[in-house]
């Protein structure tokens, strides 16, 4: 749910979500953590990768200093089972202690390597702030966004920021919080908030995730598909070449009594041993995840189990090609007359 950040809706939001877990508030402010009255290193925001622009400072402008640029986002509550925050280092913030009158700050990876590049002060300036604040940053996570960001908790930063700045707030919902939709939106209305100015929207991020996932197995299924054929073709061409070069002995074997339909089945064995291969490269991953596992201790390869179904499906995989690779071979084969035998 969008919400006006003007008036008095921030305070019917916060207070109406205080100490809820089934729904969390977001309001972005604009905040400088360095020193005070200067221009950021990142004016606006940007990525610190990103040059800032070249040129003369305008008129009324502040000077250029030892400060960077972050999106402050204040929250009501943990907004983590809305949006897929993983902690880096530190912690979380704690929404069940008293406020702080030093608000907890944490990062993200993108604002935490410009504080790693540049050496600030430790002052906050916050727009609407009735002073500049000294934050506590207590931890980094990795949010996806690649602007520098930082996460309050708003209660801390009530201290100092009185009310919003006009700003619009995000309102997350879980599914099961219909009747808090539906008390807020109409607090809200209370309030003096128009009606049509409180847009809703329905995010169903698993329907989402489940469609991108099964257009990636799509993918990389097309993919397989290529991989096998160029592996049949290969196996074919080796099996041809393979089948001229012992005419001779397949006629002599015709000519001593051996059936056409044995002979097909020694070609085919054969195309089906390059197949096998593939179980052989199984064996190799398994041991040498294993090997690695052991050796290098490293914590990303901590708990990870071999994909046996991939494994599986390899295996079928290389059989199914030295299958259809060798078939023609082997009629070929079967097919040779024994008259073929006075050539050699």
């Amino acid at each position: 749910m969008g919400v006006p950040g003007d008036g008095d809706a921030p305070e019917v939001v916060e207070r109406t979500l205080a100490g809820r877990t089934d729904a969390a508030a977001v309001h972005t402010a604009r905040a400088v953590i360095g020193e005070p009255g200067v221009r950021p290193v990142n004016d606006g925001a940007l990525p610190f990768d990103r040059p800032r622009a070249n040129g003369s400072c305008p008129a009324g402008c502040a000077v250029d200093g030892q400060a960077v640029e972050v999106k402050l986002k204040a929250l009501t509550g943990d907004i983590r089972a809305f949006r897929p925050l993983r902690v880096v280092s530190g912690q979380w913030l704690d929404f069940t202690t008293a406020p702080s009158l030093a608000p907890g700050v944490v990062l993200n990876e993108e604002a935490a390597k410009g504080l790693r590049q540049h050496r600030v002060p430790a002052e906050m300036a916050v727009t609407g702030a009735t002073a500049n604040l000294t934050p506590r940053v207590v931890g980094v996570v990795t949010d996806g966004d690649p602007q520098p960001s930082a996460y309050v908790r708003v209660d801390e930063l009530r201290t100092w920021v009185p009310g919003g700045d006009g700003s619009r707030m995000t309102v997350m919902f879980t599914p099961s919080s219909g009747e808090l939709a539906r008390t807020l939106r109409a607090r809200l209305v209370a309030a003096g908030v128009a009606e049509e100015a409180l847009a809703i929207d329905v995010i169903d991020a698993r329907a989402e995730v489940e469609h991108q996932l099964a257009l990636l197995r799509w993918i990389f299924l097309g993919m397989a598909g290529l991989v096998l054929l160029i592996g049949v073709a290969g196996v074919l061409n080796v099996g041809l070449a393979a089948v001229g070069e012992r005419v001779e002995e397949f006629a002599l074997r015709r000519a001593v009594g051996t059936p056409r339909l044995l002979l097909a089945a020694i070609v085919l064995a054969e195309t089906l041993l390059t197949g096998l291969l593939t179980a052989a490269a199984v064996g190799v991953g398994v041991v040498g995840l294993r090997a690695a596992a052991s050796v290098l201790a490293h914590p990303a390869l901590t708990g990870v189990a071999f994909p046996w179904q991939a494994a599986v499906a390899g295996v079928v995989a290389g059989l199914t090609a030295g299958l259809l690779g060798g078939l023609v071979p082997a009629i070929r084969a079967a097919r040779i007359p024994i008259a073929a035998v006075m050539r050699a």
